[in-house]
């Protein structure tokens, strides 16, 4: 919306200074008036219109149709940037002809020495297709003291800020647009990691995330996305003997969920979940489907930035609240 156009979009401008560099603004068929505003206040701004709301997944894909570049920075508009951000980013995939993607360091904006829950100092999965951060564990956020300031390989990168390889995205289709929402980048980091591309965090570049800014967190929309996609996630990329006792398992632990959360958030939180489940069955035929026209996961085993044990077992059984604790490299 405009309210983050006005407050972020000058920023990003500002501090994005390389002559090779542009920004453009994706509008993925908004309500307001964030179009005309832009046009009168940024009028040097390239903006690309879209007809309607494709989702996230949708809408850059459709984006990054219209665009030649060798390198896409995909960049929410609730997010506020620092001077040289943008060529922090870009050096390193320059120096790392490997990496798929890489995110900078993601903090929240209204707490700026904490991590941001979307991203933190760099996205994993466990076995069970859970996703938590380095900083972000379930719902235990660190505050950053520096001990994520090391450069490594990470499982996804956070679409609140990633730098994606064109030549990747391309090879490996882009976004799945069944995802719409949420999960849709450590789907497509999974894709660009079973092709034999690496996925980075960048400590040397810092963002900030208002985050919950199209849904907020812990709304039971949000919730309907998270769950269905990440079975949706595991169908696709897992290979084919590993896929029905994964999901066996990780239906089994969203069933806990959900009464958790109908006790916690209420009813509509619970119902989300179970209609994320009918809504992956239904999509299971499909997702057959995809797998035998591509099916590039049964060469691999699961990336070994996956973790191989399950994060909600160390979370809630051993209280292990942060990354380290995991001691899980």
């Amino acid at each position: 919306g405009r309210a983050f156009l006005e407050k972020f979009l000058p920023g990003v401008i500002a501090c994005t200074t390389s002559p090779e560099t542009q920004v453009m603004v994706a509008d993925n068929g908004s309500d307001d008036d964030s179009v005309r505003w832009l046009s009168v206040n940024h009028p040097d701004t390239r903006v690309i219109q879209l007809d309607r709301n494709y989702g996230f997944a949708g809408g850059y894909n459709r984006a990054i149709d219209k665009i030649e570049a060798e390198y896409y920075i995909l960049l929410n508009s609730d997010v506020s940037v620092s001077e040289g951000w943008s060529e922090s980013l870009i050096t390193f995939m320059d120096m790392h002809p490997g990496a798929g993607a890489c995110q900078p360091r993601i903090m929240s904006y209204s707490e700026p020495e904490r991590f941001e829950h979307a991203g933190a100092a760099g996205g994993y999965l466990d076995k069970y297709g859970y996703p938590f951060c380095r900083g972000r564990v379930m719902d235990t956020i660190e505050t950053d003291t520096g001990q994520y300031n090391d450069s490594r390989e990470i499982f996804w990168a956070s679409g609140a800020c990633m730098t994606v390889r064109s030549s990747a995205f391309e090879q490996c289709d882009g976004f799945d647009e069944a995802f719409f929402t949420h999960m849709e980048e450590i789907d497509l980091c999974w894709r660009m990691q079973n092709a034999g591309f690496v996925i980075h965090y960048v400590p040397e570049t810092t963002v900030w995330h208002v985050g919950g800014g199209t849904l907020t967190y812990g709304s039971p929309q949000k919730i309907y996305y998270n769950f269905r996609n990440s079975l949706m996630m595991l169908a696709k990329n897992l290979p084919s003997r590993k896929v029905a006792g994964t999901i066996f398992i990780r239906q089994m632990l969203d069933g806990a969920a959900a009464v958790m959360l109908l006790f916690t958030a209420g009813w509509s939180s619970f119902k989300a979940v179970i209609r994320a489940h009918n809504d992956f069955r239904k999509a299971r035929n499909s997702i057959k489907t995809l797998r035998s026209l591509s099916p590039v996961c049964e060469l691999y085993e699961p990336p070994p930035t996956m973790m191989n044990k399950s994060v909600v077992f160390e979370y809630y059984i051993m209280k292990k609240r942060t990354f380290t604790s995991l001691k899980w490299q």
